[in-house]
């Protein structure tokens, strides 16, 4: 299995031509340095680095997996090396905060590393994945104190961190949680209890991990409302904030997945581990869902890499592996036998990854510049509409883009026969890497509830907001036959929206049995609106070259063409509603 080269001229188009990154800074007036040309070198410089140093470690990685021994946990062999010359090189501290060693710039160039973590190697992608996101947390709710005892060395990656939320009995009802945290007379607290799938819960690669845990104190609420968070570090420190004494806690031990093997998933005791409060008691639960967007985001953007990994792969043994002859004769007469691209099915596959790897990157990019609009415009009216939008996409990001990163997987198996089962081509490992990307941060039927019910019945009072009024303007001002038919697709999105809104009024149970497929036709339309965005920046052409642009000219009506269409069957399973899902006795089953 070869490591192929991640698609620059994709993100560039993107980054240049439809999402129009200097304009989005200038408007912000915020990372004015990142112009085009100085966005795409440092792209261009990390899938340099990550084709050279992580790609080759890939297959190794998912073959060997991690070990444990004692309480320590082993990664595969190179991780190590690699980890430290990715903190060496800068990579880990790219938005950092200055005033904590960080380069300080933008959350679009963070997102977009780590789709090129995932591509590269995806086993490898969640150590500095989740270090991120636990450097937010405590960067926006910690106090000053802790700020300055932790941010430093994890913004630079000498240390990693996690988030503790699931327990054995307790994944997505939180509010089961039995982890205790008990009050100390110097503030500190301490922790019992055990976490399970704690990604980078133990690891060989830093000398210190700080843990984020959801715990209850004595006397609190039952329920969510009575979960606080701590950070636990894994060695304690002392009064110069240098590693003293190990803290109670361990690694008891850790998972044998499906797949992303690389990638260390422990069962973790806290056995009176010592934590420090961050922000106020009881108040864990919305400190650690106000940052799951970022969380839910980068698992989305993790599911698209794996679609442009699987089909980088495909695309390449379709133009070289060589079976039969084309439906109307011999396309390449020299060659004892046509390459398999020529054939119809081959190419509905190929496009289908195609349409999908390209689209869902025009959706996630756009969705990483609202989180970026919603943080730093000095418009108060462009945060509000960024931050509705945003609460309404990530859902999507985090649900559609992972479920269709299954199917895409799946094709590419398929294109490559029986050799696509077998280890060494690497699709069966996509395949099976992709899948955890629809369960960690929310399953995807969570996702559809967040959307369907959250989203769309209270927030939105039934109604698609924000997203359709963006497609209806679109489609009031071309007129193009895409646009046409992107017209009548927002209609039926927002009839069969009336039709659930309507339903659940009279069943809450209407909403759980619509949900999935909502989340389904919400992606299509979607992905439809940004296909049309960039089938109008192909047209008008640019510096990228003629075949690159009719390519994105031709996926874009082979998705209105082969793709779209799904939303008619979503729309017909929706409309026969609960009825047929709870009459069965649980007893009939």
């Amino acid at each position: 299995m070869t490591t192929i080269a991640a698609p620059i001229k994709d993100i560039q188009f993107l980054v240049e031509d439809v999402l129009r990154a200097s304009d989005h800074y200038q408007a912000m007036n915020k990372f004015s340095e990142l112009d085009n040309e100085t966005f795409m070198t440092i792209v261009e410089e990390c899938s340099k680095f990550l084709l050279e140093h992580a790609g080759p470690l890939n297959r190794n990685a998912d073959e060997q997996g991690c070990r444990i021994e004692g309480n320590q946990v082993f990664t595969p062999d190179g991780f190590k090396a690699l980890y430290d010359k990715y903190c060496e090189d800068g990579w880990s501290s790219l938005d950092g905060k200055p005033e904590y060693g960080g380069q300080g710039l933008s959350f679009w160039l963070q997102t977009i590393l780590g789709e090129l973590n995932t591509y590269y190697c995806p086993g490898w992608s969640n150590y500095p994945g989740l270090t991120h996101g636990c450097r937010e947390l405590l960067d926006h709710f910690a106090d000053d104190v802790m700020k300055q005892k932790f941010l430093p060395k994890l913004t630079t990656g000498e240390w990693s961190g996690t988030m503790c939320l699931t327990e054995p009995h307790c994944g997505t009802d939180l509010g089961l949680l039995n982890t205790q945290a008990k009050p100390q007379d110097d503030g500190s607290y301490r922790i019992n209890g055990t976490k399970i799938f704690i990604t980078s819960g133990e690891h060989d690669l830093t000398d210190n991990i700080i843990h984020l845990v959801l715990a209850r104190m004595p006397d609190a609420p039952k329920g969510t409302k009575g979960i606080s968070i701590f950070a636990v570090p894994k060695f304690l420190l002392d009064e110069n904030n240098e590693m003293a004494e190990r803290n109670t806690l361990g690694a008891a031990s850790i998972e044998h997945k499906m797949g992303l093997n690389g990638s260390a998933t422990c069962v973790m005791n806290f056995d009176d581990a010592k934590g420090y409060l961050i922000g106020e008691a009881n108040q864990g639960l919305m400190i650690m869902f106000t940052m799951m967007n970022g969380a839910r985001l980068n698992t989305g953007i993790q599911g698209l890499a794996a679609i442009q990994g699987s089909y980088a792969g495909a695309l390449e043994y379709a133009k070289d592996r060589l079976q039969m002859r084309a439906p109307n004769g011999a396309a390449y007469p020299e060659k004892a036998a046509d390459p398999i691209i020529v054939h119809p099915d081959v190419r509905r596959m190929l496009l289908t990854q195609k349409s999908l790897a390209e689209g869902t990157r025009a959706l996630a990019y756009f969705t990483t510049q609202q989180i970026e609009i919603g943080r730093y415009s000095e418009d108060a009216e462009a945060r509000n509409k960024a931050e509705s939008l945003v609460a309404f996409l990530i859902p999507i990001v985090k649900g559609f883009l992972t479920e269709v990163a299954l199917e895409a997987t799946n094709h590419g198996i398929q294109v490559f026969g029986g050799h696509g089962y077998i280890r060494e081509h690497g699709q069966e490992q996509w395949h099976r890497d992709a899948k955890i990307f629809t369960l960690y941060e929310g399953t995807t039927g969570i996702q559809a509830l967040d959307l369907a019910g959250r989203k769309l019945m209270q927030m939105q009072q039934g109604k698609i907001g924000l997203m359709a009024d963006m497609i209806q303007d679109y489609v009031d001002t071309h007129d193009h036959d895409l646009a046409k038919q992107l017209g009548e697709y927002l209609q039926l999105w927002q009839h069969i929206t009336g039709q659930v809104a309507q339903s659940a009024m009279q069943d809450p149970a209407e909403v759980g049995a619509a949900s999935v497929d909502y989340l389904m036709i919400s992606g299509y339309v979607v992905l439809a609106y940004f296909w049309a965005l960039m089938y109008d920046h192909a047209e008008a052409g640019g510096n990228l070259g003629n075949e690159f642009y009719q390519g994105k000219v031709k996926t874009a009506r082979f998705y209105f063409a082969k793709i779209l269409p799904r939303c008619h069957s979503l729309a017909a399973t929706i409309k026969t509603g609960a009825d047929s899902l709870m009459a069965m006795n649980d007893n009939e089953f």
